[in-house]
């Protein structure tokens, strides 16, 4: 019998192969049964073109993400929800017998209102309050956000917005928020602000009426600006798609109680109902940017 060459490999021999790391196993779903959904939609049933959306709607936060790592007097504050804004909205849509949609959680965990690659989608830093929960997050987790409340609530707007399309209907876009009366150090003289960018359709004519009132303070494009391109929602689901829309800054003050929000609802709902009863303000005009 020949003996095996040094150089052969022997008859039962086989190529060592290195074994298969372990597959690491995906993330658990971020809400569970006890969490509230990522979105509210109210009055579904609604006939009527508009639609009210509020982003910032409350400061819940999942089970599995604790307390993000904030006290809970953080938590209450305005970094984490536009205080006053989701019973605003309520009562607006309840005026108007209009659907609204209302984000289900705290922008600390995600901000529906950003575009995905902003940096402060998921903040890490907050008016000068550093989010513990927000540092050094893995593509994984920030994934399992998004996919568990940022995407469910962009699509319950486009979905609404589809669904008057499909009926003949061109929607108007209502935005509301709240803003605080100090922003570091510096106050803010506005009771209220209208944020808009290329349409004037709803903004001119609110803005105003509410100066005409003569008891209000009113920014235009204060105290923030519209004229954005930094994908929000009113960015992204309204001005593309030539659709009249305006974006409502109430100082959060004002509208802290439920006495302060009832008094909002009916000066807002009075400037709005006019420029809303125009037939004409329902069809899709295209704002190019100058």
């Amino acid at each position: 019998m020949t003996p095996h060459s040094p150089c052969q490999p022997a008859e039962h021999s086989r190529p060592v192969t290195a074994p298969t790391p372990p597959r690491a196993a995906p993330p658990p779903p971020l809400l569970g049964p006890e969490d509230p959904p990522p979105f509210t939609v109210l009055h579904p049933e609604s006939r009527s073109p508009l639609l009210i959306l509020c982003d910032h709607a409350t400061r819940a936060v999942p089970k599995a993400l604790g307390d993000l790592g904030l006290p809970e007097e953080q938590l209450c504050r305005h970094i984490a929800y536009d205080i006053g804004a989701a019973e605003l909205t309520r009562r607006l849509a309840d005026r108007f017998g209009a659907t609204a949609v209302l984000a289900g959680y705290s922008r600390l965990v995600i901000d529906p209102n950003r575009a995905l690659n902003d940096p402060t989608a998921i903040p890490v830093v907050s008016d000068d309050v550093v989010i513990p929960a927000n540092r050094a997050l893995d593509a994984a987790e920030e994934r399992r956000r998004v996919e568990a409340i940022f995407i469910p609530y962009r699509d319950a707007i486009a979905a609404e917005i589809a669904r008057r399309r499909e009926r003949g209907q061109v929607p108007a876009i209502v935005s509301v928020h709240s803003f605080t009366p100090v922003m570091r150090g510096v106050a803010r003289p506005w009771h209220v602000g209208i944020l808009w960018d290329r349409d004037p359709r709803i903004p001119v004519p609110m803005i105003a009426r509410l100066r005409a009132d003569g008891r209000w303070c009113v920014g235009d494009n204060e105290p923030y600006t519209g004229r954005t391109t930094l994908g929000g929602t009113v960015e992204t689901h309204a001005t593309p798609a030539g659709l009249p829309n305006v974006l409502i800054e109430v100082r959060q003050d004002l509208i802290a109680i439920p006495e302060g929000v009832a008094t909002w609802a009916q000066v807002l709902g009075d400037a709005l109902e006019p420029i809303l009863a125009d037939p004409d303000l329902y069809r899709v005009e295209m704002h190019p940017r100058e």
